[in-house]
């Protein structure tokens, strides 16, 4: 029972072919990186559960076209190993041509520029309104008014930026002018109490 256990994990069936074991990742690979750049950057966002449950689904139903009715060990092995080698090659081919970088990932989408929202890449993106906002919520703006650019970056995320500066900054900038007043005050002090001790010892005529 035990070399027979062995056997199922291990043996390779002979219907399939170690090579197109390789081949079959690698074609699906191409397949689903066309299709999400196809699919437009929200779908890597995951700005709601239905982009959530399609990319699940997907990981489900590419399964068999990449190890077929193979369910050893080494076959997933093989499977897993081949997708690495390949990810790992297409992102340093990407890095040294930054062009066919953006030809693949595609160019960011500016979404709100000076505090204007373009509607056109919001739109194209089929971006909603409530998404937008609870993405902006979730970088710490209360409402999209506070924003000043955001843009839609090619990995999916969206970036934010304010039309105030940052608490810390702002802060900082309190401490400064409480700290410039301060010292304003204890100048004023100073010549005050000058002014008083010159009095004081002025001789009387």
């Amino acid at each position: 029972m035990f070399d027979q256990m062995l056997d199922n994990m291990f043996v390779l069936p002979q219907d399939v072919s170690v090579l197109e074991k390789i081949v079959r990742p690698i074609l699906v690979y191409f397949f689903m990186v066309v299709g999400i750049r196809l699919a437009g950057k929200r779908q890597l966002a995951q700005l709601n559960p239905f982009d959530l449950v399609v990319l699940l689904i997907l990981s489900n139903t590419v399964q068999n076209a990449i190890i077929g009715n193979d369910n050893t060990v080494w076959g997933g092995v093989i499977g897993a190993v081949t997708l690495l080698v390949l990810n790992y090659g297409v992102n340093r081919l990407l890095y040294n041509h930054r062009r066919l970088e953006n030809l693949v990932e595609g160019e960011p989408d500016i979404l709100i520029d000076n505090g204007k929202l373009d509607m056109r890449h919001i739109q194209s993106e089929l971006i909603t309104m409530h998404e937008l906002e609870a993405a902006a919520r979730k970088q710490g703006f209360a409402t999209l008014s506070e924003v000043e650019r955001a843009v839609l970056e090619p990995g999916g995320t969206i970036t934010f930026k304010g039309k105030t500066p940052a608490t810390d900054e702002r802060r900082h900038q309190e401490l400064l002018d409480r700290l410039t007043l301060l010292q304003s005050e204890i100048a004023l002090v100073r010549e005050l109490h000058a002014d008083l001790t010159k009095a004081q010892t002025k001789p009387t005529s």
